[in-house]
């Protein structure tokens, strides 16, 4: 299945705002995932280890990119207390989130479904997990990852 494309605001790998285009990605491969917000538990757990991870995902080939509803501000300040190195990309009003698929309703009410895919370098999503479970996952994304890279 083609990857829906997207163009969002956000903090790059070196920590500057930026505009990243997925079709600019190509050629690559991207771990792509959707988390509620910025600086709760679990998605402070979940960008920690894919941090720690990246230079593995990097060996791969692939670029970490997460996204939510916060703002680009808060995804500067969130990556600077937690010496994140992933990017962070920025939707509002969860359009990019809605196109994968990836809000529905939760405990209280609707919001953003912490969820992850796996884009090859042609732009087709090879690989996909919803409802996520936050540590621990990063490590469970970069196997898939290696077993899709090797084939």
């Amino acid at each position: 299945m083609k990857a829906p494309d997207f163009c969002l605001k956000g903090i790059d790998e070196e920590g500057r705002e930026s505009e990243i285009c997925l079709e600019e990605l190509r050629g690559r491969w991207v771990v792509l995932y959707f988390y509620p917000r910025d600086n709760t538990p679990g998605c402070t757990t979940e960008a920690k280890e894919f941090t720690e991870l990246l230079p593995d995902f990097e060996k791969l080939g692939a670029v970490v990119i997460g996204v939510s509803k916060d703002s680009v501000e808060s995804h500067r300040k969130f990556r600077e207390k937690h010496g994140l190195r992933i990017i962070l990309l920025s939707d509002p009003e969860a359009k990019v989130i809605k196109a994968y698929g990836a809000w529905g309703k939760k405990f209280r009410g609707e919001g953003t479904i912490r969820s992850t895919f796996i884009i090859d370098p042609e732009g087709n999503i090879v690989w996909e997990k919803r409802n996520v479970r936050a540590r621990g996952h990063a490590a469970k994304v970069l196997e898939v990852l290696r077993e899709l890279v090797e084939k």
